[in-house]
């Protein structure tokens, strides 16, 4: 309880802007469950997409065929999510920019992932998918709920149940 103060204080104190990107950044805004910035929900989501194309990508190749069918499935709906982000930014809906390439911890989960074969690839990738849809989830439910621009709060409400969707089957894979 005093470390979640301590962040509370310094986030409050660095400035909302700052306050923003930093409590994204570091989990606190979500800890908190603060709203991110329209840019950080841009960022985060679009990182969010390319890391579940691209890891759902190397499923393909190397897991079982419930795996992949998941695998499959993730794909064609974080490209569709994607292009739907994108339209929004280049028609000047939202005043941010779309991610070109993953952060350093996406890319090194990705990374990893890369080394793994069989068994346990599939098991990380599971892993994986759960967190990274806890996250996505969460991200979405409070930018949909708070959000600063209200084309993108509805494209987060929109697509909120669908990424619940994503986590409880990403949740089934280990059954």
């Amino acid at each position: 309880m005093r470390k979640l103060a301590a962040i509370a204080l310094c986030l409050a104190l660095t400035g909302p802007a700052l306050a923003q990107s930093l409590g994204e950044k570091s989990g606190a805004n979500s800890l908190l469950g603060i709203s991110p910035s329209t840019a950080d929900f841009v960022t985060q989501a679009g990182i969010s997409d390319m890391f579940e194309i691209q890891s759902s990508q190397l499923a393909l190749e190397q897991s079982d065929d419930a795996t992949k069918a998941y695998a499959k499935q993730m794909i064609a709906d974080h490209e569709k999510t994607t292009g739907e982000l994108k339209a929004l930014v280049e028609g000047g809906k939202v005043q941010a920019q779309i991610p070109t390439g993953l952060d350093t911890t996406h890319q090194a989960k990705l990374d990893s992932l890369k080394t793994l074969k069989g068994a346990d690839f599939t098991k990380q990738y599971h892993s994986e998918q759960v967190t990274a849809h806890k996250n996505a989830v969460d991200l979405y439910k409070r930018y949909a709920a708070e959000g600063e621009n209200a084309e993108l709060k509805a494209f987060a409400a929109k697509h909120q149940p669908h990424l619940e969707h994503h986590l409880k089957a990403a949740q089934d894979l280990n059954k």
